[in-house]
């Protein structure tokens, strides 16, 4: 922020000469036109003013000359004292003095922020050290101070990684990362609901102000022995400490207990108040380091026994009035706390509101979702229904046509049963044709063996005959052995009859015979015919059963009896007509030879 302020003293016409400075506090930048006879002081009430800082005896402006930081003087001009020379001249409005107890004597709300950036700053610098634990825990009352109570739904993962907040050395001391940290400081964040800014920077000087090095200005010094060491000068006293230790003091004293502090040129005596006690020298490396110590000595010591003093009327009425601010900001903070306790109540009640009203929404929007499934499926149920009666018809029909289709079959069935039965019966009597066949076959085919034998004996009876005949021939016709064919026919004969051979022919009619014959050849073959033509007939029936009788078990039986026909007919063909002729000559009672020559007629 910069802010010019032109200082006006006077009504004179002509505007005196000034220069211009440059004020830099922790969290903002100011600039001032100053008059050239302006002291410290002036320009001091001049910021102050600006700041609207009452509590103005903790403050002081600060520069840097020569490597050194010095503060500036109140009772001398700007211009008189060794300050850089730049334009704008720059100063540092910082706190100079601590209190002892913050929460009682940090009065004013600047002045209380203007501390917690200061000592904030500090610890982040490492100026003061603090542990690990307690940085996390101010930390954590740093972003509560800047943003407030923690809510999850703004405050995301990350809204810290632009914020210094713990200082370097603890982050490099442990190797978590930046997450990790920001997950622990937000873990303690989220515990400092309610709590206003101020309070947040109240507790974090409340715990800065219990660490070692809080408040307190170091300065190297040197015993008599020529030893190094740190003088500390803070609220409470002096404090010598060793060179590597800025915690614990070797030695201290405390201000109730101090008579007197002088210096001359770099040497520092203090007197304690009792004056047995042995008085303390110690040497600096320069002058003006022994000035600033004596500087801060006083300021320090004004504070350490104006506390110790009844109150000005001015701090009383600081005081009532801090008070009545603090009341008026709680009564403030506990409405705005109940405001916002309604607010936040009003949000659930509106979100669960909403919430219902969508949840109500979605319910009607699931009904009417369901209410369309329904007429859906109400309609697919009138379909179904309509194709479900549609199938009982058809089913009705099928089953009328599986009833019928059972009647025909149940009627087939018996036609079958009556067709297997009548086909059985015929089987048996082809059967039994076939093994009257059979046996007829054999008999006539022993009985040509027979003829055959008779054949046989009637051809070695013929030839004895003939040869009885020749020699008898040949006893009584010498003459006709040499040409038997002149032998009469009737001597033949008579000589025939004279050999006990009696053919009597007369009583036999050969025309007639040979008819007979024929006749009952004809006859057999026809019947031979007529019983070869009805197996062919009982061959063609049994082949059309085949295709419906092949599921039963008489298949392979009318193949059985299909084959004995064949081998019965094919036996009943292969006799031979020669055999009939004979068996009917024998069977007439012919003789042999007759016989013989019958036979080579045919």
């Amino acid at each position: 922020m910069a802010m010019e302020i032109a200082c006006f003293f006077g009504l004179k016409k002509k505007q005196p000469k000034t220069f211009k400075v440059k004020i830099i506090t922790v969290d903002a930048e100011m600039e001032f036109s100053c008059e050239m006879k302006w002291k410290g002081k002036d320009l001091f009430d001049l910021v102050c003013r600006a700041l609207g800082l009452r509590e103005t005896w903790f403050f002081g402006l600060q520069y840097t000359m020569k490597g050194m930081c010095t503060w500036l003087k109140m009772d001398k001009k700007v211009l008189d004292q060794e300050i850089p020379k730049e334009d704008p001249i720059s100063f540092h409005f910082l706190a100079k003095f601590y209190p002892e107890k913050v929460e009682e004597e940090l009065l004013q709300e600047i002045t209380q922020h203007l501390f917690f950036l200061q000592v904030k700053k500090q610890i982040l610098d490492e100026e003061i050290y603090c542990s690990p634990e307690a940085t996390v825990l101010l930390a954590s009352y740093a972003v509560q101070a800047k943003y407030g109570d923690y809510d999850p739904n703004f405050h995301e993962p990350g809204f810290l990684a632009h914020d210094e907040l713990l200082p370097k050395r603890v982050s490099l001391q442990y190797q978590l990362t930046a997450e990790m940290w920001e997950e622990k400081i937000t873990a303690w964040y989220a515990e400092h609901r309610g709590i206003a800014r101020d309070e947040a920077e109240m507790n974090y000087l409340k715990i800065a102000q219990d660490l070692e090095m809080y408040g307190v200005n170091y300065f190297p010094i040197q015993n008599k022995n020529h030893t190094d060491l740190l003088l500390g000068v803070d609220a409470k006293g002096i404090h010598i400490y060793s060179i590597n230790n800025r915690f614990s003091p070797n030695k201290s004293f405390e201000w109730s207990a101090i008579r007197n502090i002088s210096y001359s040129e770099k040497e520092l005596t203090i007197k304690p108040l009792d004056k047995k006690a042995e008085v303390f020298k110690f040497f600096s490396s320069q002058l003006k380091v022994n000035k600033l110590i004596l500087q801060l000595c006083i300021g320090n010591h004004d504070l350490f026994m104006r506390r110790r003093k009844v109150d000005s009327i001015e701090i009383q009425q600081m005081k009532a009035q801090a008070r009545e601010e603090k009341a008026r900001k709680k009564m403030e903070n506990q409405r705005l706390a109940r405001e916002k306790q309604l607010r936040e109540e009003a949000e659930r009640a509106k979100e669960e509101l909403e919430r219902r009203l969508f949840q109500l929404e979605d319910e009607a929007r699931q009904a009417n979702e369901a209410l369309l499934r329904s007429q859906e499926a109400a309609e697919l149920l009138a379909e179904k229904a309509q194709i479900a009666e549609e199938e009982a018809k058809l089913l009705a029909q099928n089953a009328a046509e599986a009833e019928q289709e059972r009647q025909r079959l149940e009627i087939t069935a018996l036609k079958t049963k009556e067709e297997k039965r009548l086909m059985e019966q015929k089987m048996r009597e082809a059967e039994l044709i076939a093994v009257k066949l059979v046996k007829e076959s054999d008999r006539r085919a022993k009985e040509a063996e027979h003829l055959k034998q008779d054949l046989h004996e009637a051809r070695e009876a013929e030839r004895k005959a003939k040869q009885k005949l020749f020699d008898i021939t040949r006893l009584n016709y010498p003459h006709m052995v040499k040409y038997p064919h002149y032998l009469p026919t009737d001597t033949r004969d008579a000589n025939f009859d004279k050999g006990s051979i009696k053919l009597d022919l007369k009583d036999i009619d050969l025309k007639r015979l040979s008819f007979e014959i024929e006749r009952e050849r004809l006859d057999y073959l026809e019947k031979s015919k007529k019983f070869e033509d009805r197996l062919k007939e009982l061959k063609s029936e049994i082949h059309a059963l085949k295709l419906e009788e092949k599921q039963s078990g008489l298949y392979s039986h009318w193949n059985e009896v299909l084959g004995s026909l064949d081998r019965s007919l094919g036996n009943v063909c292969n006799l031979n007509s020669s055999h009939f002729f004979k068996h009917s000559v024998v069977s007439r009672g012919l003789h042999p030879i007759l016989i013989h020559v019958l036979c080579g007629c045919y």
